[in-house]
């Protein structure tokens, strides 16, 4: 930046240097004179050769240099006096063959221009000039553009994004399809009496496909989509938040009919009135100059506001009311249907072999974003490419999965023998945990292969989609965290601090079951967290929602049912003693297993082949058989 800024200064100075040498040729006749007594000399001294005289200015050729110039110029006073003084000496020189040359040419007459034009030249030079500094000063200053909106107008790509490209979603498409209605024929509505909303909110967890959902609704209407962030409005400056919404619906306006897209709307649109912030901050002026812009008194006909966030409640409520964002609309993680239909849309610009089944993935990716399906078709693309295979696999896509939910695989850690069978005991112990439990996922993969923090891991992926959880899926799943620590202990004589993250799981779930979903017969059906979080647009401190008697209860609880899921899984491990020496002894010499070989230990069959593809395994079968 600094290069590309300096060359027009030096052109900027270049010039200047020329227009002030071109100046000084002009006058350089008045700054070499020499005294009229001087000049006679030399002519009278025989020294001159050659002579003339023009438009005042007396040019000499000397014989002998002065001050090593051999040429003379010097300006006279009055040439027609110097012309009858000097005329017949120069005569007789040129006879004597000593003047070689004289002449004398006619004066022209004077024109005031020859000494005002350039002048005038120079001048606009120099006002150009300066022009171009203060110009290139004003749009370096930060301070020009501080209050104007950082909006960018139209897709950053460049592609157009219609409802087509949006999959599993169709709920939201179609309550958005309304507003796409709208801004195509608004007539069809205001006959009516109708009013389109002024304001949606999107509303879900990352990744869901709200900035693509409003990108659309602008590609479908075909209108302008002007997008910002909340965070662009946020400054340490009191009005400049409030100067930039000002902006961005006067942008809006002059290219109207237009969406005006807001991205993570709760950076500005937090409740005021909370915190340490007082009544007069940023936030909250900037705030007020969006609800004003939204509201009723300054209309905008042809402007829709769509915003996204996946933190409605801390949202002002003045924010939410009818007038401005009328409408919330959530965008959920996609069911089945949704997930295939996405990894279709995904899946257009990947080379796909003919065994891969977007299905079966789309059956093994239960709550998976579309954001992270689209992340599993890219790695897997990525495998497949540094392994030099013209095609994707289903092989890609298991490692794919395996890679995401668990980190990449360390296989060239070397590991000593007793930590390779301390890290088998343990996920056989989950396996089996799990196996014995009706209502727990089925487990799909067991690997010792170190991944991301983890020594180990045991994958127990649904078998279908389900929004819901009762008492004893929630106590079930306590029971299978503990498995690995019950193995250590069972089997080894010792416990790791392998099972850390699992207690901190199980501890948990067992709160929330005793404190939260009301799960403890003990406590009756009572609430006892309000899940409150400090600065977030409520309270600046918090306090427990219940008294110090029923802290104490609830502690017990806590541990009463940790101590009898521990006793449950110590039950069922030590019956299948055999089945899980059997499944350590498998791992420590393949090091991985796939589903169906556990289950085949677990009933007492022989171990089939490894497969590659075990995390999609079984949910083929179930795809058959519907």
């Amino acid at each position: 930046m600094r290069n590309r800024r300096a060359i027009p200064l030096i052109v900027y100075l270049i010039l200047l240097v020329v227009v002030f040498s071109w100046a000084g040729d002009l006058f350089n006749d008045s700054m070499n004179q020499l005294p009229y007594s001087t000049v006679v000399d030399l002519i009278r001294s025989q020294q001159v050769k050659k002579l003339e005289v023009q438009d005042g200015v007396l040019t000499m050729e000397l014989y002998i240099a002065i001050d090593g110039e051999n040429t003379i110029r010097s300006a006279l006073a009055n040439p027609e006096s110097f012309q009858e003084q000097m005329g017949q000496l120069l005569q007789e020189q040129h006879e004597a063959g000593i003047l070689e040359y004289y002449h004398f040419y006619p004066e022209e007459e004077f024109s005031p221009y020859e000494l005002i034009l350039p002048l005038v030249l120079a001048g606009l030079v120099l006002l150009f000039v300066w022009a171009m500094f203060m110009s290139r000063a004003n749009s370096n200053n930060p301070l020009q553009n501080f209050g104007k909106a950082r909006t960018v107008l139209g897709v950053p790509d460049g592609k157009k994004v219609t409802f087509a490209d949006v999959a599993g979603a169709d709920e939201e498409k179609e309550e958005l399809q309304e507003v796409v209605d709208f801004l195509r024929n608004p007539e069809k509505f205001t006959q009516i009496g109708a009013r389109i909303p002024h304001g949606m909110l999107l509303v879900g967890p990352p990744g869901t496909g709200k900035t693509l959902l409003a990108r659309a609704v602008a590609g479908e209407a075909d209108v302008q989509f002007l997008s910002i962030s909340g965070s662009d409005f946020v400054e340490m400056y009191v009005g400049v938040g409030a100067s930039r919404v000002r902006d961005l619906f006067e942008q809006a306006k002059k290219i109207a009919p237009a969406i005006i897209f807001i991205d993570e709307i709760d950076a500005v649109g937090r409740k005021r009135g909370s915190g340490l912030g007082g009544g007069h901050d940023e936030k909250e002026q900037t705030l007020n100059q969006l609800l004003v812009e939204m509201d009723g008194f300054a209309r905008t006909e042809g402007v829709i506001v769509l915003a996204a966030t996946n933190r409605p409640d801390i949202l002002d409520p003045a924010l939410l009311r009818p007038g401005r964002f009328d409408r919330q609309i959530h965008v959920g993680r996609p069911d089945v249907k949704g997930r295939e239909e996405i990894l279709k849309v995904h899946a257009k610009d990947k080379r796909l072999d003919a065994t891969v089944n977007l299905k079966t993935v789309a059956r093994a990716t239960t709550g998976f974003t579309g954001a992270d399906l689209s992340n599993l078709l890219n790695e897997a693309a990525i495998m497949a490419a540094r392994d030099s295979r013209p095609v994707l696999t289903m092989e890609d896509l298991n490692e794919a999965l395996m890679k995401i939910t668990a980190g990449p695989a360390k296989k060239s850690r070397v590991q000593i023998r007793k930590d390779l069978r301390e890290t088998a005991i343990h996920e056989a112990g989950h396996a089996v945990a799990m196996y014995h439990l009706p209502t727990h996922d089925p487990v799909r993969h067991i690997t010792i292969i170190p991944r991301g923090q983890s020594l180990g891991s045991t994958w127990s992926l649904p078998r279908d989609d389900s929004f819901n959880m009762t008492r004893n899926q929630m106590y079930e799943q306590i029971v299978s965290l503990l498995g690995g620590r019950v193995a250590e202990a069972l089997f080894l004589g010792d416990i790791s601090v392998g099972a850390s993250n699992d207690i901190d799981r199980a501890t948990k779930l067992a709160k929330d079951m005793v404190a939260r979903y009301g799960m403890c017969e003990k406590l009756g059906t009572v609430s006892y967290l309000d899940g409150g979080e400090v600065f977030i647009g409520r309270d600046y401190q918090t306090t427990k929602s219940y008294s110090e008697k029923y802290a104490g209860t609830i502690d017990d609880e806590v541990k009463a049912l940790i101590d009898k899921a521990y006793e449950h899984c110590v039950k069922i491990l030590s019956e299948n003693r055999e089945k899980l020496h059997a499944i350590v002894d498998y791992l420590l010499e393949k090091e991985s297993m796939t589903g169906e070989q556990f289950e085949a230990i677990m009933e007492g069959r022989e171990a089939g082949e490894t497969s590659a593809t075990a995390m999609f395994d079984g949910f083929e079968e179930e795809k058959t058989e519907e």
